[in-house]
């Protein structure tokens, strides 16, 4: 099936919280006299349908070549809730945003939802001097320590948070049953499983229009005491060669976030067999694929690249930096053929290049 690189139409999302930045940072073509505090990338969602900005599928929504591509699109990865398995958004937080949770498995069934499990993370962009995040409960402090605390008052409980600084370069892995926030003075590109499950417990006394705080209180509270050491999944790992450097930032159950640097002017294959996700924080290059095609990609834009995409190469046009998302999926290399020697020999002279050592397993071909 013919499958091609997929870049979508921002969907904007005003927030009382957002600003001007993401035009700043990202070019991106904001409504005059709005905040926009999201824009979403990568969605699959009922409430944000992400359609296909340019390319032989413009004008289609992601979840239309779902169906129509199913795993030449998605490779291996499996849906979630039957929809595509990953939601991108760039953040700009000018004002904290409010103090909320996602539910883990146990909380989901305690509450009855059938859906709403998420794994997410956070990598800073650009953040103001003094800026912080909000993650967790400081130590000694249990999460009926915080429930008082919250329902005597809800701004000094805030006090029971731990507060992280943060700078551009950070990243931050948020499981499912931490107390979590953005504060103000960040942007910054979120990586998650699908889902707009949030339960909101303190939203710093700001008034709505439609005069509903928005609260989520009991359910939220729920969610508290089961998390995970995000540590775990923070452990920074890096490969280099004479052309990119490969940083891990994040690896978890539902996805894997690394940082890839890559010098400009150079082109060679792009090895996968599985679904892959580029978040472009800089530079500008081109995806070359099948029979003639190209797709071009610069700062600002997040690619998909299917698990089928045939013979695709790149070329960077300048130096490149791209957030790569993958999804990990079972592999028994008994049923796949490994790269051959001459596929990881590098020339003569040079290092190989992480990314072209970084081979998926391709089924073998039928006889």
């Amino acid at each position: 099936m013919y499958v091609c690189p997929l870049v979508f139409e921002p969907i904007l999302r005003p927030k009382v919280w957002g600003g001007r930045r993401l035009a700043q940072i990202f070019g991106k073509p904001l409504p005059p006299d709005e905040p926009i505090g999201e824009s979403w990338e990568c969605s699959d969602l009922p409430s944000g349908q992400s359609i296909v900005a340019r390319g032989p599928q413009k004008g289609r929504t992601l979840h239309e070549l779902l169906k129509l591509w199913g795993s030449a699109l998605t490779g291996r990865a499996r849906l979630v809730d039957g929809r595509f398995p990953l939601l991108i958004k760039f953040l700009d937080a000018v004002e904290n945003l409010s103090i909320q949770v996602h539910p883990d498995r146990v909380a989901m069934n305690s509450l009855g939802l059938s859906h709403g499990l998420k794994d997410e993370a956070w990598h800073i962009l650009d953040a103001a001097p003094g800026a912080v995040i909000f993650r967790g409960l400081q130590e000694g402090v249990s999460s009926a320590d915080f429930s008082a605390a919250l329902a005597a008052s809800p701004r000094e409980s805030v006090g029971l948070l731990k507060r992280t600084p943060v700078k551009p370069g950070d990243s931050f892995y948020i499981p499912g049953g931490t107390v979590h926030a953005l504060g103000a003075g960040v942007v910054a590109a979120e990586i998650q499983t699908p889902s707009d499950v949030t339960f909101r417990l303190y939203d710093w006394d700001r008034s709505r229009p439609s005069g509903d705080a928005g609260l989520h209180v009991q359910q939220g509270l729920a969610c508290l005491g089961r998390a995970p050491d995000p540590a775990r999944f923070e452990r920074r790992s890096h490969v280099t060669s004479i052309f990119t450097t490969v940083t891990r930032l994040v690896d978890c159950r539902g996805f894997r976030l690394e940082r890839v640097r890559f010098l400009g002017e150079i082109e060679q294959p792009i090895p996968y067999a599985e679904l892959v996700v580029w978040i472009v924080l800089e530079g500008r290059g081109e995806i070359r694929y099948g029979a003639g095609g190209v797709e071009t990609f610069q700062r600002g834009e997040v690619v998909v690249l299917p698990a089928a995409l045939a013979e695709p190469r790149l070329r960077t046009q300048s130096d490149c930096v791209w957030l790569e998302v993958t999804i990990p999926v079972e592999s028994d290399l008994a049923d796949y053929d490994r790269p051959s020697a001459a596929a990881l020999q590098a020339p003569e002279g040079t290092a190989a290049s992480p990314i072209s050592l970084r081979i998926s397993a391709r089924p073998k071909p039928e006889p």
